[in-house]
């Protein structure tokens, strides 16, 4: 086995010059065929010490204007509102002028450090928000419960075009009704007075403590959104142009798509932010680090881990790294889902609707070898849907899906997939041609290099696997298909970020739109209720209540994990302070400089 993953791995570094070759740059691939297990150890050893944070010397200047550069190799979207959003590119600049209630702390529980303080009565199913007095928004207006109702009307309205009326969110007491024209409020949601709002729920479980449940983290500025239609929200001046929130920072000026301009809210509860704006411009994949070297920014985000060799050693920065709240993962097409009915339906006659099948595919490919010699560290294989950073809650002893080919072969022999003809390739359980199609997302000449070496993984147990498009698809393209469940879509290669609540009904529930493989049993459900149950506020029994999930979904092979990954920021010297640790970050009314250019 051994010999097999060295020759395929000789057949990617040759896609990789290829690549490089055709497109007249991206990474530099001179030394990646001289890596031995001993530069792969160091590189593994180094990157798993990387710092949570920076402190450099000299007087912090007075104001000043940080320079934010976010990876990306499409346009973001420029949905500016938590209700509405569906991509990490708008979250992530969502963040700067954040409207969230809550802080988290261990575990990324909720504390009482946010701006709202939640109390939780299990026994009655109830829980109680409770706002801090004289928080205003970016224009002066005050923050009201009203605003916390109208999140959560926004989302139950029956013309929002949104992801999030999920059967989580249905979980508060009258949703439904108010969803469907039968009332005119939620019932669940009662304003006690100017500071307190009751919710009442169906149920509660532990989820309720990392804002699940049904619970909306989210205010929506009433006084600026009440006129608008719900249904015309995405399209309007307040969600796409000048947005009201409740950040250190306020939207001054959007470039679409390109870059936003923040200036500082002169009126955040926490302070007055040290920083006079804030400028991010996105930056494409393969031009990120040369940017980073010439100072062109202070810090980078969603930095690729596969150039990581290019910034580790530059002198004008600091490199930070943490376990990220994702994954990356292979899955597969088994259905679609109803619009109408706002579930996900299991076609039992889908082409990827084999466990064996699916099965097979994830034993097919060598994520170590890729991660070994690609990601210097900042990648490993998955063994669970379940990330490591949530320590709570990640189980260690799983085995996960293993590179085996040879067990790859095994289950598609029995399954009945064999090569009828002698070409090497096999054809379906009737003996006719067959097929796979995956769909990947475009971006670095390395990540290209990637997808082929698993095609020719696949095509070494004789699946013949085609891109759909013929080509990797753009971000933004690559997600309107799977969201679509695009008919040319067989599986497709993605990643997902978790958020800060572990529990999977989100991602995974019969009523969750995000459940992109569309798997929807009795079985499932069951599982997932039990790990947001009431008996699951005991922390055993949800912690077998995860175990048994896992294995579930581990078995079913619906969606294998492939990576899990450690987050790479990059820092620029004239950054006086700060701290990328999930509990004791630095907050961002706390950033000062220390020059008033990026160092070079």
């Amino acid at each position: 086995m051994k010999k097999r993953s060295l020759s395929l791995l000789a057949l990617l570094f040759a896609a990789l010059l290829a690549l490089a070759a055709c497109s007249g740059g991206g990474t530099d691939t001179k030394d990646t065929d001289k890596k031995d297990d001993d530069t792969s150890s160091k590189d593994k050893e180094e990157t798993a010490t990387l710092p949570l944070k920076i402190e450099n010397e000299g007087e912090a200047i007075k104001g000043g204007t940080l320079q934010y550069g976010m990876v990306s190799d499409s346009p973001f979207q420029g949905v500016f509102s938590w209700e509405l959003y569906d991509d990490a590119y708008d979250s992530t600049i969502m963040g700067f002028a954040t409207n969230s209630l809550f802080d988290t702390g261990e575990d990324f529980l909720i504390t009482d450090e946010g701006i709202g303080k939640l109390e939780v009565d299990a026994d009655a199913n109830k829980a109680t928000i409770t706002i801090r007095e004289g928080v205003k928004w970016s224009d002066g207006e005050p923050l009201k419960i009203e605003d916390l109702i109208y999140a959560y009307q926004i989302i139950a309205d029956k013309d929002y075009p949104g992801v999030r009326y999920d059967g989580d969110f249905r979980n508060i007491v009258g949703v439904e009704e108010y969803h469907d024209g039968k009332a005119d409020t939620i019932a669940g949601l009662k304003k006690v007075d100017d500071t307190t709002l009751e919710i009442s729920f169906k149920k509660l479980s532990p989820a309720i403590f990392s804002g699940g449940d049904g619970l909306w983290g989210y205010a929506a500025p009433k006084h600026q959104l009440e006129s608008i239609p719900v249904a015309d929200l995405l399209a309007s001046d307040a969600v796409r142009k000048n947005p009201v929130t409740l950040g250190a920072f306020k939207f001054e000026k959007i470039v679409p798509g390109e870059s936003v301009q923040f200036a500082k809210n002169e009126h955040y509860w926490r302070g007055e932010p040290k920083l006079d704006k804030i400028v991010l411009q996105t930056v494409p994949s393969s031009s990120a680090a040369t940017a980073i070297k010439s100072g062109k920014f202070d810090i980078v985000d969603s930095f690729p881990a596969t150039q990581y060799d290019n910034v580790k050693d530059l002198e004008n920065i600091d490199v930070l790294g943490r376990p990220e709240l994702a994954y990356s993962y292979l899955s597969f097409k088994l259905g679609k889902y109803d619009k109408e009915n706002k579930v996900n339906v299991t076609d039992e006659n889908a082409k990827m609707n084999d466990k064996a099948l699916r099965q097979a595919m994830g034993y097919a490919i060598d994520v170590e070898s890729v991660t070994k010699e690609f990601y210097q560290g900042l990648r490993t294989r998955g063994n669970s849907l379940i990330p490591p950073v949530f320590a709570s809650f990640y189980d260690d002893s799983l085995e996960g899906i293993t590179f085996d080919p040879e067990k790859a072969k095994t289950l598609l022999e029995e399954a009945g997939y064999k090569d009828v003809d002698g070409d090497g390739i096999r054809e379906d359980k009737e003996g006719k041609p067959f097929v796979v199609n995956l769909a990947a997302m475009s971006g670095s000449d390395t990540d290209e290099a990637i997808v082929e070496y698993y095609r020719q993984n696949w095509k070494e147990v004789g699946i013949d696997v085609q891109l759909t498009t013929g080509r990797l698809i753009e971000f933004q393209s690559f997600y309107e298909k799977v969201k679509a469940d695009d008919p040319e879509i067989d599986m497709f290669m993605a990643a997902w970020g978790t958020g800060t609540n572990p529990s999977p009904a989100g991602l995974y529930g019969k009523e969750a739109e995000f459940n992109f493989a569309r798997i929807v049993s009795d079985e499932l459900t069951n599982l997932l209720t039990d790990i947001d149950s009431k008996e699951s506020m005991d922390a055993t029994h949800r912690a077998k209540a995860f175990r048994a999930w896992q294995e579930y979904m581990a078995e079913q092979a619906t969606t294998i994990p492939t990576y899990f990954r450690t987050e790479i920021v990059p820092v620029n010297k004239r950054v006086k302070n700060y701290n990328i640790d999930y509990i004791d970050g630095t907050q961002l009314h706390e950033i000062e400089l220390v020059a008033d250019a990026p160092v070079k």
